[in-house]
């Protein structure tokens, strides 16, 4: 039995599962509009593993959504689930985030595109085959009326996460198929970070961090 405590902070949906083997077995999560993973993570933590009656040292490993975005949640996540690498001396995976939230969609008949909301007209995304499979990395680009064409026209093309909301405003070909209200969550990590497990494939816990993937920049107080 291989027991993976799952944490996914990287946007305002603060969610944290524990899976067994991959599967999941305790959950909770909580999408605020505003970001309260300092108050609600540890809470959430100590609730599932109690909940589900096993113990931090029954833990196996501790998985964490590595990024894309937000900076702020990014970190909270990372230090918690290094401190509990450190605590319990367990090994630490990181989940590619885009990765986890592809996988919210069920039986796609196509591409999919797993994106969240930057600034402006701007969103991070990448694009995965119906297999899930990774055919263009994370990447930060404007989205404009061209975008995505040529895997429009030959298949439906889903697009997930927080970048949907201005990406139907500009996209608007037959084949894009809009899935709302989704953000990325512990749940989608359980099978993925039991891959990882199995390979051993660890992060060293001293020098990970996460993939911002752009500078954070502080906006000022409007104060």
């Amino acid at each position: 039995m291989a027991y993976i405590l799952n944490i996914e902070t990287s946007t305002t949906n603060c969610s944290v599962a524990l899976s067994e083997n991959g599967a999941v077995i305790e959950f909770k999560e909580d999408n605020s509009l505003e970001y309260s993973h300092a108050e609600r993570l540890h809470i959430y933590i100590d609730e599932v593993l109690k909940t589900a009656k096993v113990s931090k040292n029954q833990l196996e490993a501790i998985a964490i959504s590595k990024g894309p975005g937000s900076y702020t949640g990014l970190r909270i996540g990372v230090s918690a689930a290094k401190g509990l690498c450190y605590a319990l001396s367990l090994p630490l995976i990181s989940v590619p985030t885009l990765e986890a939230l592809a996988h919210q969609v069920e039986n796609p008949k196509g591409t999919i595109v797993a994106m969240l909301d930057a600034r402006r007209m701007e969103v991070y995304s990448a694009i995965y085959d119906a297999d899930y499979n990774e055919i263009r990395s994370t990447e930060a680009e404007v989205l404009t009326s061209e975008s995505y064409q040529e895997l429009l026209e030959s298949a439906p093309l889903y697009f997930i996460g927080n970048g949907v909301a201005k990406t139907k405003d500009i996209i608007t070909h037959k084949n894009a198929q809009f899935i709302e209200d989704k953000l990325p969550s512990a749940k989608q990590m359980c099978a993925l970070s039991y891959d990882k497990f199995k390979t051993n494939d660890f992060e060293d816990v001293a020098y990970f961090e996460p993939f911002y993937l752009k500078d954070f920049i502080a906006i000022p107080s409007k104060k």
